[in-house]
């Protein structure tokens, strides 16, 4: 079997089409009596086209390179269905032995699949021409009811050998194979076996191993048909590709998607169009993919403004977006910078550390029980750009609709949970962790990736201290990974259901508006490289410059700034007067606590334990009263080291500490308030109390 290099390609991702011209040799695939059909030429040779098309994520119309609406054509628009008709229009008749092939993920990433579902995806799919298509990961996002809809709406065949439902629409449209008996070809079709812990297909809805069920399929189709010539379209990413095309006997081609992986002679390009890798018998089989960067000939085709729209598909799109156009376009804030998510797969990213200081912030106005918020970087999915922020834009960036969680995990736990991330391994079930993290201001976390597998975690510090195994700390995330998505956490069955992920991101927005953020390096590989590097000049945390000043007092459990007075609500009703050496402590409580170790952020100032004239906003006795050295301290909130005080049952006050422990003052301070009242403490006890103070604010 021979790949024809210099044969035509066209290729696409998620705006983009592809296509590879396959010349396999006669003597392999064919017999020399079939030397009449139109696809043998006259060398013997077996021709024919290939276009495939893999993970629009719904992106039916035009979008910038960063995923975004194209509301400025001067700065380039790429993609949208109405181009890829017209290149397969123009194309396809100059080819006429071929197949146009969809390697799945049409669903998921803008309003079109938001507001609609799967029906105007479906619409546009049947005015393609597909001949055939199989289902990633996202089209199992809605559950397998939805799946259901948009399946019997389609014309083409689907086709996926690993699937197996108890959905009856699904188990009769899903099909192992197709044959194109034209040109006595069979297509198989996969679907990622991580489906279950990155999407919704529900208990009904198995997934096979990939090689064994290809494997099989290819057994099948020679044991019971005259074909020899077997194609597969696989929703695995390149990198299962090239492994599947080691591990089976019996495949020719190999067209794929899911990773999103660049192929072909160009700039950003992963590897070659077509890889070509060596089966189990020792025959090529050719892998290609569609990528997001594209050139021309023998790869992918770059669809820009210079390709035109098929004027009648575009007219029907963009009278689509009508019905949720005005919900778009509400502006909810604006950036002066822009919040990247390019890089998000792969390291740190702006958008990522900004959504997660968001659902922190968001929490800690509820509760303070929280310590930091861990998101997946793989449900980050656009760029939001400088200027005005749309509701468009942050629903485009985060269209999963999942809710913001809290749950508790212990150290031992959340230290074995980091170790899978930077493994690549969940450390209880084994199963591939299939997304890196973005955290939040709170965490800091090192690594060594040149470490072996189970050893490469160095070093987690949580509010700025060591973490403590023994300790339970609450994490914020989502309800997708508390559940088991992507297979960072242990599953979780018991926790509260808060915000939806838009909600919490759009409030910040507009709480911190005009953005004004850089990234911070809070994930660092020990191997002397940096997770992440800071985008623009300066920096600093996620926080926008200055600080938030919500009225009002704070409910139980919560510390908030009267408007610039200096004066915070405790949670026990008290109003505390701080300073710091004579000067009003300015850091909101509220606010995304600086880390210890971050070195770009301001020197903190010598801690002064003044105590202060403290006027309790109730007739009860109060903390301010008895223990106005804990009602100072309180007012340090921006330190996060101690971030509430109460009363138990028996009496005792206890500094609420998970990072000191809970314990009484008089252990944590060495000081028996029954022996020194505040108003009553010795000098020489009051130094001690001082430095105790200075040791845990440095």
């Amino acid at each position: 079997m021979k790949f024809s290099r210099s044969a035509s390609a066209i290729a696409a991702s998620a705006l983009l089409v592809s296509g590879a011209s396959a010349q396999l040799q006669e003597d392999s695939l064919h017999s020399k009596r079939n030397l009449g059909k139109r696809f043998i030429d006259s060398e013997g040779n077996y021709n024919i086209s290939f276009y495939h098309i893999n993970d629009v994520h719904s992106h039916l119309d035009e979008f910038r390179s960063s995923g975004t609406d194209c509301t400025n054509k001067t700065l380039g628009c790429y993609g949208g269905y109405a181009r890829v008709k017209t290149v397969i229009e123009e194309s396809r008749p100059g080819h006429n032995d071929s197949l146009f092939l969809n390697v799945g993920d049409e669903f998921q990433g803008t309003l079109f699949y938001s507001y609609y579902g799967g029906e105007k995806i479906a619409e546009t799919l049947n005015q393609m021409g597909f001949d055939g298509m199989t289902l990633g990961n996202h089209e199992f996002d809605g559950g397998p009811e939805k799946l259901a809809a948009f399946l019997s709406n389609l014309t083409f065949p689907i086709i996926s050998a690993n699937i197996q439902s108890n959905n009856s629409i699904l188990n009769a449209t899903i099909k192992p194979f197709h044959i194109y008996p034209q040109y006595e070809l069979a297509v198989i079709g996969v679907t990622t076996e991580d489906t279950p812990s990155i999407s919704s297909p529900g208990a009904g809805t198995t997934f096979s191993n990939v090689t064994e069920a290809v494997q099989n399929t290819i057994d099948l189709i020679k044991s019971t048909t005259n074909i020899t010539r077997i194609a597969a379209i696989t929703h695995i990413g390149y990198e299962e590709d090239q492994k599947l095309a080691e591990a089976t006997t019996g495949l020719q081609l190999i067209m794929g998607g899911h990773s999103h992986t660049p192929l072909g002679n160009f700039t950003g390009a992963v590897g070659e169009y077509p890889t070509i890798k060596t089966n189990k018998d020792g025959d090529e089989v050719f892998i290609v993919t569609a990528g997001k960067i594209l050139a021309y000939h023998g790869a992918p085709i770059h669809l820009t403004n210079t390709t035109e729209q098929d004027p009648e598909l575009q007219a029907q799109i963009s009278s689509w977006r009508g019905p949720f156009e005005a919900f778009a376009a509400e502006e909810v804030g604006l950036s002066n910078v822009e919040l990247g998510q390019t890089t998000c797969r792969r390291s740190e990213c702006l958008l990522g550390q900004f959504m997660a200081d968001a659902m922190l912030a968001y929490r800690l106005n509820q509760s303070d029980t929280a310590d930091f918020a861990l998101i997946n970087s793989g449900g980050v999915r656009a760029t939001i750009d400088e200027g005005p922020i749309t509701r468009g834009e942050v629903l485009t960036s985060f269209p999963f609709g999942n809710a913001i969680v809290e749950i508790e995990i212990d150290g031992e736990e959340l230290w074995k949970t980091l170790e899978g991330v930077y493994t690549g391994i969940n450390q209880y079930n084994q199963k591939t962790v299939t997304s890196i993290i973005q955290v939040s201001d709170g965490i800091e976390i090192t690594y060594n990736s040149n470490a072996s597998n189970g050893s490469k975690l160095v070093s987690v510090n949580v509010g700025g201290e060591p973490l403590d195994r023994a300790e339970v700390y609450n994490v914020v995330t989502l309800d997708f990974l508390a559940g088991g998505g992507d297979n960072i956490f242990q599953k979780k069955t018991t926790f509260s259901i808060l915000d939806t992920q838009d909600e919490v991101l759009t409030g910040y927005i507009e709480s911190q508006s005009p953005v004004n953020i850089t990234l911070v390096s809070r994930i660092k590989n020990a191997n002397g490289t940096v997770t992440a590097q800071p985008t623009g000049t300066g920096s600093g945390t996620t926080t926008p410059t200055g600080s938030a000043s919500p009225t009002g007092s704070a409910s139980a459990g919560r510390l908030s700034r009267e408007g610039g007075s200096g004066l915070v609500t405790g949670a026990a009703g008290v109003a505390i007067a701080i300073k710091k050496n004579g000067n009003e402590n300015s850091k909101a409580p509220w606010a995304p606590r600086s880390s210890s170790k971050d070195k770009t952020s301001p020197p903190k100032a010598p801690f002064s334990a003044e105590f202060m004239e403290v006027q309790p906003t109730d007739t009860t006795q109060t903390l301010a009263e008895k223990y106005r050295d804990l009602a100072t301290f309180l007012g340090q909130g921006g330190f996060g080291k101690v971030r509430l005080a109460r009363k138990s049952d028996s009496g005792k006050v206890f500094a609420i500490n998970k990072h000191l422990a809970k314990k009484p003052l008089s252990e944590l301070y060495d000081l028996d308030p029954q022996k020194y009242p505040p108003d009553q403490i010795p000098e020489h006890v009051e130094r001690k109390l001082q430095n105790k103070f200075e040791k845990l604010c440095t």
